[in-house]
């Protein structure tokens, strides 16, 4: 079943244009690398599908709802629940402990306190960071960082996740180890994830590869939406 539509998407920044009529459609369930070279328009995309900008023209559907034409209201309650969104630096909250920061989603969805909390915690063992619960950002290490900002992407259970450059701060090792924990538990969950990247190695963990140059879908390769070769298991 298609779960997310993007048709036609045009998108511009002042006179750069950064998207130009992308047509897309993902499966629920699917793991999906978007990859390309830098600003060709990938993480414009991903802002498009989760609601966080506005298209200047086209259609995003979700589950069978246009949701592109949605009030700002609206959308960030969709993003506050069925999706996530895990960015490049995990964007954690400095004043806030790792505990804090992971149960935060729920907190902002009218969760109890102590039931975000046990939540947290229980998502922070899966992560392998539970050890970190009461530690700030800043007694932690990149790698721990990140993994605490996927407890939080995925804290509600979200049906998609958008996931933009989610390794690109981290070395090649703690960035295998976060992808590992991400795409594991997203499988478990059949949560249907985005994964924006510029690293072929990233790609690999995904299902499908979809390439955009210059704000359009390559129709000359793996820009078809090409089954990723030695896909990582």
């Amino acid at each position: 079943m298609t779960l997310l539509t993007a048709r036609a998407l045009v998108k511009s920044y002042g006179h750069t244009p950064a998207l130009r009529g992308v047509t897309l459609d993902v499966p629920e369930g699917e793991i999906l690398a978007v990859t390309g070279p830098s600003g060709c328009g990938k993480s414009t995309l991903l802002h498009c599908l989760a609601g966080i900008v506005r298209p200047d023209a086209g259609e995003v559907h979700y589950a069978g709802h246009r949701i592109d034409t949605w009030s700002e209201s609206a959308r960030s309650r969709l993003r506050r629940g069925d999706f996530g969104v895990l960015f490049q630096f995990g964007q954690l909250v400095a004043e806030l402990t790792a505990a804090e920061n992971v149960a935060l989603p729920l907190l902002l969805a009218g969760t109890g306190r102590r039931a975000a909390r046990t939540a947290a915690l229980s998502w922070l063992d899966r992560l392998g960071v539970a050890d970190q619960a009461d530690n700030r950002p800043g007694e932690m290490s990149g790698g721990q960082q990140q993994r605490c900002a996927v407890a939080r992407a995925l804290i509600t259970e979200p049906r998609v996740l958008f996931a933009d450059e989610p390794t690109g701060a981290l070395d090649t090792l703690t960035g295998e180890q976060v992808l590992g924990h991400l795409v594991r538990i997203a499988r478990e969950q059949r949560t249907t994830v985005i994964l924006v990247t510029h690293e072929a190695r990233v790609a690999g963990y995904a299902d499908r590869e979809v390439l955009l140059r210059d704000g359009t879908v390559d129709p000359t390769g793996l820009g078809l939406g090409a089954p990723v070769a030695g896909r990582v298991q």
